[in-house]
């Protein structure tokens, strides 16, 4: 019996291994993505990544058929989700890389839009997994998709100052 627990130890370790080999980066840069980091310095990013895949691990037995990269997916999400509406963004706005496009967007917006551009999850399992409506997620959607394509113009007071005096002149 105890041989039998070590042999299912030892393979259930291996198993996870190799998961973790595989799926590790592309978590990792959804991680990125969330908390709007570069990706050379992303500490918020690799903590999630850790915490989902020890949640992974935790549950690795139960997982019977499921695909353990939607596991660590959806915790990751769900750990990046409560942690941004719990303090309204606050402290996850105050770290992000500036020249991210993603930066610009809500906490809430960039999970929407991780989730449904980057990882391709449906627009009903999203908001399944969010809690909210489909027609808040696709409304989400749409609106941080067209702030990135589109961002505000920046004036430049200063060239404008410099073509009046040159005219001026």
């Amino acid at each position: 019996m105890r041989q039998r627990q070590v042999v299912q130890g030892t393979r259930r370790a291996r198993e996870f291994e190799a998961f973790v080999a595989g799926a590790s980066g592309r978590l990792l840069h959804t991680a990125t993505l969330l908390t709007a980091e570069a990706p050379d310095d992303n500490p918020r990013a690799r903590r999630l990544l850790t915490l989902a895949l020890a949640h992974t691990y935790a549950c690795w037995d139960r997982l019977r058929g499921e695909d353990p990269y939607d596991r660590a997916r959806q915790y990751l999400a769900l750990r990046f989700a409560h942690g941004a509406w719990r303090r309204h963004g606050l402290l996850l706005r105050g770290r992000t890389h500036p020249t991210s496009p993603l930066a610009r967007l809500t906490p809430q917006e960039r999970l929407v839009v991780v989730l449904r551009l980057y990882e391709g999850v449906a627009e009903e399992q999203a908001a399944a997994l969010l809690g909210l409506p489909t027609e808040r997620v696709r409304i989400m959607c749409d609106r941080a998709t067209a702030s990135l394509l589109h961002p505000p113009r920046a004036t430049a007071p200063a060239v404008v100052g410099a073509k009046a005096k040159v005219a001026a002149s």
